[in-house]
């Protein structure tokens, strides 16, 4: 008799899939979604357009309290995904990371201003687009390649030539979470002379088992680099492990690596709310 083991996994990827869709797309009732974002961060108008991919993607800024007052004054620049979910609860889906009050707080705490760039998600689109390498787990054909690109020669440049940047490697950084986590390890790895820091928190790497893992070893990180992986203990069984199989890859790689093992926390903004400034506090050397 044929194994079921094919049609089990089909299964739980038809699933994963739709439940990824409604992750990507649904919303909580308006009633409990009020617009909280900050003076200080800005939707662009104009979609930039994603060359390779055939669609427009938003993005929104935000800037150190003291960016108007400041004009002289350069700043280094995170690169954040899924950007919905950062800066506002009425576009998020359950409720946003804080990244905006969080970066204030930093600034009055420790003095450190940057400039942090959210990239939406492309709602349907996400898991391809997120997912850099094809692997046997992989929803549709993954376009993180392509994404990465936008990123890089796209985003990143309009954002130089628009904000007051510290454009080099040394002051720029790539975080994310799920499938943002895992496109953050590859772009690090893909791209250190534009990046030097990651966050790469909860991330996806049983989507590609072991495409992820041989690319890290492939491509070695300059001796500088800060890789800053985090992961929730209650994320799923094998979630601890395969984290800790990227530490082990990494360990003879960056000089500066950490894993933050949090046992109780679970796979959603709640837990990765807090766990950012903790992220950047490491990643740029910040007085604790």
């Amino acid at each position: 008799m044929p194994s079921s083991t094919p049609f089990v996994l089909t299964l739980t990827l038809a699933l994963a899939t739709a439940l990824a869709a409604c992750t990507a797309t649904a919303n909580p009732p308006a009633a409990a979604r009020k617009p909280s974002a900050l003076p200080n961060v800005s939707v662009l108008p104009q979609p930039l357009a994603m060359p390779g991919l055939d669609r427009e993607r938003t993005l929104r800024v935000y800037v150190p309290p003291g960016y108007a007052a400041s004009p002289q004054k350069r700043y280094p620049v995170l690169y954040m995904h899924d950007g919905q979910n950062l800066f506002d609860d009425a576009t998020s889906y359950v409720g946003e990371w804080g990244i905006d009050e969080t970066m204030d707080e930093l600034t009055r705490t420790t003095g450190f201003e940057a400039i942090v760039v959210g990239i939406d998600h492309g709602n349907e689109r996400r898991m391809a687009e997120l997912d850099p390498w094809p692997s046997p787990g992989h929803f549709a054909a993954p376009e993180g390649e392509a994404y990465m690109a936008f990123v890089v020669d796209t985003v990143k440049p309009w954002i130089d030539a628009h904000y007051r940047t510290r454009p080099g490697r040394e002051d720029t950084a790539i975080l994310g979470s799920s499938m943002g986590g895992l496109i953050s390890d590859y772009a690090i790895h893909r791209y250190p002379q534009v990046f030097s820091k990651a966050g790469v928190f909860s991330p996806s790497y049983w989507i590609a088992n072991p495409a992820a893992y041989n690319y890290a070893r492939a491509h070695p990180l300059p001796a500088d680099a800060r890789v800053y992986l985090y992961i929730g203990g209650r994320e799923g069984d094998e979630s601890i492990a395969d984290a800790t199989r990227m530490q082990a890859v990494l360990g003879s790689s960056p000089q500066a690596l950490t894993l933050h093992v949090v046992p109780e926390a679970e796979h959603n903004e709640k837990a990765w709310r807090p766990e950012f400034a903790r992220a950047v506090r490491w990643l740029f050397q910040l007085p604790n």
